[in-house]
């Protein structure tokens, strides 16, 4: 999974307890364009939510990077924790990824985050809907997985978008599955760009696909139906709306976003709402890790943006307001948030913030960070 690039100041810090160091075990190519980077399991095990996310710390041309990634195993399954990494044009991480890591590589990380996930019984006689684009399969998987492992009497439907057949991430996995769990997982591919000899759906994902895939692939004896949506957000809106047009309910429906659906326009208009409603230099203090910390944020600055200023170790991977990674719990005071769709409704109304997206509107705002 991949998130936009905030630049951190250079200044050497003491790193807290929200980070480790992860040994490289194996590189796999998956297609021309995405390895998978599995790691070695450190010492105390690595404990992960299937569809949780690593941040990566990594130099890149003299410079610290940080981009986060799906882990694409199952702690029920997979001995080794890994993540998928798919090549953009001029990524600086993903193609740095892609061309350089080698197994023996140590790479920090920050512990593992989000909340795309789902709790597991095996009484559990559920059907998990999944559609996936391009490298949105990689948290899809491993959920898909710890299903089929956790839950007997569950059914996974898988629908799978993608250009063309060399871009079928986990191509041959996915094969060994629908054989290993015969009946139980399923897997719809629709290409954009087939070649000639395919013989399976082509074209884009629509109301139509959707409303066929579920009436052949339906399962009678299930006690929920529920929805995982991950890729590209054109695709991800268009299953919403297919889905809540055949009646089913919202709250049945999860979504991984990669990247902010907003427009530059839209970004630019959120931005300069919230630098007037912060039009002063606010303090704000901090509780990171046991330890207090006062500082200034001045106006157009995040609170994020601000403590890093100030040599603070404050988490962080995004700077944009989606995965979580600068979550705190707001104590006291007020502030403006320019972007929340990484937070659950139950998190905003415990109070919780994204410092990386926060300006400070009151006075005495207090920040409880890990």
């Amino acid at each position: 999974m991949l998130f936009s690039l905030f630049k951190k100041n250079k200044e050497e810090k003491k790193r807290g307890g929200q980070y480790l160091s992860l040994k490289v075990r194996e590189v796999v190519k998956e297609t021309p364009d995405a390895v998978s980077i599995y790691f070695e399991q450190p010492e105390p095990y690595l404990e992960y939510q299937p569809g949780q996310f690593l941040t990566l710390i990594l130099e890149v041309n003299g410079k610290e990077e940080r981009r986060s990634y799906s882990l694409c195993t199952s702690p029920y399954l997979d001995p080794h924790p890994g993540i998928t990494v798919k090549r953009i044009d001029g990524g600086v991480v993903s193609n740095f990824l892609n061309e350089n890591i080698k197994p023996g590589k140590t790479i920090e990380v920050m512990k593992p985050l989000g909340h795309f996930t789902t709790d597991f019984h095996s009484k559990n006689k559920n059907h998990f809907i999944m559609i996936a684009g391009g490298s949105g399969i990689t948290p899809i998987i491993g959920i898909g997985k710890s299903v089929l492992v956790n839950e007997p009497q569950s059914k996974v439907t898988l629908i799978y978008c993608n250009r063309s057949e060399d871009q079928i991430i986990f191509d041959q996995q996915i094969q060994d599955l629908t054989k290993k769990y015969e009946g139980r997982f399923e897997v719809v591919h629709i290409l954009s760009q087939p070649s000639e000899e395919w013989s399976g759906f082509k074209g884009r994902l629509n109301e139509s696909v959707i409303e066929d895939v579920l009436k052949t692939k339906h399962y009678s004896e299930a006690e929920k139906e529920l929805y995982f949506l991950c890729g590209p957000e054109g695709l991800m809106e268009a299953s919403v709306e297919a889905l809540l047009k055949m009646d089913v309910s919202h709250d049945s429906i999860h979504r991984e976003s990669f990247y902010t659906s907003s427009s530059d326009e839209a970004e630019e208009a959120a931005k300069e709402k919230s630098e007037g409603q912060t039009a002063l230099t606010r303090e704000v203090s901090i509780n990171l890790e046991g330890e207090t910390y006062t500082f200034e944020v001045p106006p157009g600055k995040t609170i994020l943006e601000a403590g890093l200023d100030e040599g603070h170790d404050m988490p962080y991977s995004c700077q944009s307001g989606l995965c979580t990674a600068c979550r705190g719990r707001l104590t006291s005071g007020e502030v403006s948030m320019e972007q929340d769709a990484g937070l659950s409704e139950n998190e905003k109304k415990e109070g919780y913030i994204l410092c990386c997206v926060s300006h400070p509107t009151s006075e005495d705002v207090k920040v409880d960070i890990g």
